[in-house]
């Protein structure tokens, strides 16, 4: 399964070259996250020149958001914003993008793999698709009307959210959606929820604790770590892309804390050259530092 990464920023991360095949045209990604035992990855993708590849299916559920520059995906031309998503095994048609554009692109359950094709392959559900979004024209929805979190589960509306839902997989619950903060907006104590979560910072940014993220900030989570006491920026609010693998409930503990507990047998107080043991933390960038307060999960 994948790292706990929280929280990196891109610019920090090498370079490598795009994982794409029968594709023409040149491209570089840096690897936010990546599963190395099924090859699901959430990736920044640049292309260094004009890209097309040939219409057909890929052996991973896979998604792009495009950050700047242009995609087109058949007939529909998608420009900072747009947003296309493709589950395994359904017919992509064909891509081609400007040189310099960027994109976030999400793949799971699968790796790189892509074979030219014509239609869907006999696996592919009937309520699976293609969707194709120019997420810019959609409008923001208040999260208690537009939110997939499961009510019923615990689920609690957060005034002062709003959302864009890009695509949901109405077996597993898996989504994608849009989430903006107004400015101020704070939320309290610390939550956990029985889905993964990962996300991207747009615009805007926010503290909480694990650090604070700016554009360009991402986490990938897995389910059951605690997270939150969020305040957004002051004057821009925040804006992320937010993907989870399962339907949403936020379950809240205050006074949260970690303690690591045992007795020192060669180290301690007594012993000037010896250190305490931190607790496990999740992987960070350069940019981002040290977790300051490692027990406060």
């Amino acid at each position: 399964m994948r790292p706990h990464v929280e929280l990196i920023d891109d610019r920090d991360l090498i370079p490598h070259i795009a994982e794409f095949q029968h594709a023409t045209g040149s491209a570089e990604q840096r690897n936010l996250s990546y599963d190395e035992e099924d090859g699901s990855a959430s990736l920044k993708v640049r292309f260094l020149s004009d890209w097309t590849r040939p219409a057909g299916v890929h052996s991973a559920d896979t998604e792009w958001f495009v950050l700047s520059g242009q995609v087109t995906v058949g007939e529909t031309a998608l420009g900072p914003e747009g947003f296309w998503s493709a589950p395994k095994g359904v017919r992509t048609p064909a891509l081609s993008v400007v040189a310099g554009t960027e994109i976030l692109l999400f793949r799971e359950g699968g790796d790189w793999g892509f074979e030219p094709a014509d239609t869907d392959r006999d696996f592919v559900r009937a309520d699976q698709h293609l969707v194709v979004l120019d997420t810019a024209a959609m409008p923001w929805i208040d999260v208690k009307d537009g939110s997939p979190m499961r009510f019923d589960l615990g689920g609690t509306p957060v005034p002062g959210l709003y959302i864009k839902l890009l695509h949901r997989d109405a077996e597993t619950g898996f989504y994608t959606r849009l989430i903006k903060a107004k400015p101020g907006w704070r939320e309290e104590p610390l939550a956990h929820h029985p889905c993964s979560e990962e996300a991207y910072c747009l615009a805007g940014g926010f503290d909480y604790n694990f650090g604070k993220m700016w554009p360009g900030t991402y986490f990938w989570r897995p389910a059951l770590i605690r997270h939150g006491d969020f305040t957004a920026d002051a004057e821009q609010g925040c804006t992320w892309i937010v993907r989870s693998d399962a339907d949403l409930a936020d379950w809240y503990t205050d006074n949260a804390k970690i303690e690591l507990t045992g007795t020192p047998t060669n180290w301690g107080p007594d012993l000037p050259h010896t250190l305490s043991p931190r607790p496990v933390e999740p992987v960070r960038s350069r940019s981002i530092g040290q977790w300051q307060t490692p027990t406060y999960q």
